[in-house]
């Protein structure tokens, strides 16, 4: 007998270091709302709350961050705030979100994007506290972060607490890409002075603009970060062992977030399809005169670290494209660590002009669209420096001139290493 439980013994020893074990028991990442919670909601006590979020605020068990803090007997919810695509998530992307009431708890629900994209005094008279709750994806033209920095100047302005519930930044804290905005090209889609790509989560980011008086007028509000737990900068979504819900209904999944920022520039132009209306949305770049084979092959050659291209041969369901019979690539990050996202759309534009010049981008894409080509870069300066030969290495030292000064200057800002 003592034998069979010495060998029971080591069976129950032997699984529990196995792999499917280790990972039952590895770490998740705790998110900001689940933090707050174990706090017992105490920075929110006594105070009237407004809520700004969408479906992505939730814990990990998927309940919405709207009925935790509904349902919270020590938090007075007074008020929801709708951002693109609105709180609910039923807004398509683009569309103006009306103001309403949320059928679920029968607050009022403010938009924060149609004619107003900033809190008003009067969305805010019956408000003491301000709370951001929002799944990033870590790219500057992504507009929640636009919609969180400008409800930080509502809330400096009108004297308002303000407090970000921290989440993951999709594509990790490690990768910056794209020069600082430039003042003619702040917009909604570039609102503030950062990279492209600019690696901090959003209460890491919101530190950043509150402290380096980057709001307007350079006002700085009452801000509370409440941190994760068990975030690293290194992590990417994957790795956090939380569930993804699609941050537009272009983000489907968390490796689209991965993919945003590798033809999100290029698809402004609405000039070549880059799977937004297909399977595969911001991976892949097509049109009925390319040859599949040939573009692969180009691309390839380039051997840009971490990414390779394949022939693909698509009939997109809707946008560009739609109904036609397109050729052309998609795009594999075999190495995320060593990839440049966002020089990849960019050798695209040069591989188009030397093998299809009579379809060359920037000569023959709709140049009304070339303002918002612009914005979305932050700077009008790429687009006239790829114009010149069609090079990226024309253009290369002015996308990347400002990212080691970025990246010295965030690190004060870190809440996770």
């Amino acid at each position: 007998m003592k034998r069979y439980k010495k060998i029971i013994a080591l069976i129950i020893c032997v699984l529990a270091l196995s792999p499917l074990a280790m990972t039952a028991r590895s770490h998740r990442v705790k998110v900001g709302i689940e933090v707050l919670r174990d706090r017992q909601f105490k920075c929110l006590e006594g105070k009237r709350v407004g809520l700004i979020t969408n479906p992505t605020g939730v814990d990990s068990h998927l309940k919405s961050t709207i009925d935790i803090l509904h349902e919270a007997a020590n938090v007075n919810l007074v008020a929801l705030f709708g951002p693109e695509h609105g709180v609910r998530g039923d807004i398509k992307a683009g569309d103006k979100v009306e103001d309403m009431k949320d059928a679920t708890t029968g607050l009022p629900v403010y938009s924060l994007y149609g004619k107003t994209r900033k809190p008003v005094r009067e969305m805010l008279k019956d408000i003491d506290v301000l709370v951001y709750d929002i799944q990033d994806i870590g790219c500057r033209s992504f507009t929640f972060i636009s919609t969180m920095g400008l409800a930080m100047e509502a809330a400096a302005e009108n004297g308002k607490e303000f407090v970000v519930l921290d989440r993951p930044n999709p594509i990790g804290g490690m990768k910056i890409e794209g020069n600082l905005v430039e003042p003619d090209c702040e917009s909604f889609v570039s609102q503030f002075k950062i990279p492209y790509i600019y690696g901090l989560t959003c209460g890491e980011l919101a530190r950043l603009l509150n402290e380096e008086r980057m709001l307007k007028n350079g006002v700085q509000c009452k801000l509370t970060v409440v941190k994760m737990k068990g975030w690293k900068r290194s992590m990417t979504y994957g790795d956090t062992r939380l569930q993804w819900i699609a941050s537009s209904p272009h983000i489907p999944q968390a490796i689209t977030s991965y993919y945003y920022p590798v033809s999100g520039i290029l698809g402004e132009l609405g000039y070549m399809s880059i799977g937004v209306g297909y399977t595969i949305p911001f991976q892949m770049f097509a049109a009925p005169w390319v040859n599949a084979s040939q573009l692969a092959s180009a691309l390839n050659a380039h051997q840009m670290p971490g990414v390779t291209f394949r022939p693909v041969y698509v009939r997109p369901y809707y946008s560009v494209g739609v109904g036609e019979q397109l050729q052309g690539v998609q795009v594999h990050l075999t190495d995320y660590k060593e990839v440049a996202l966002t020089d990849i759309q960019f050798v695209l534009i040069e591989e188009i002009a030397r093998l299809y010049p009579e379809h060359s981008v920037l000569e023959h894409a709709d140049k009304g669209r070339f303002s918002m080509f612009d914005k979305v870069c932050g700077s009008k300066q790429i687009r006239r420096l790829m114009e010149k030969h069609n090079r990226w290495s024309d253009v290369r030292a002015y996308w990347y001139k400002d990212v080691d000064a970025f990246r010295n200057l965030s690190k004060k800002y870190y809440l996770y290493h």
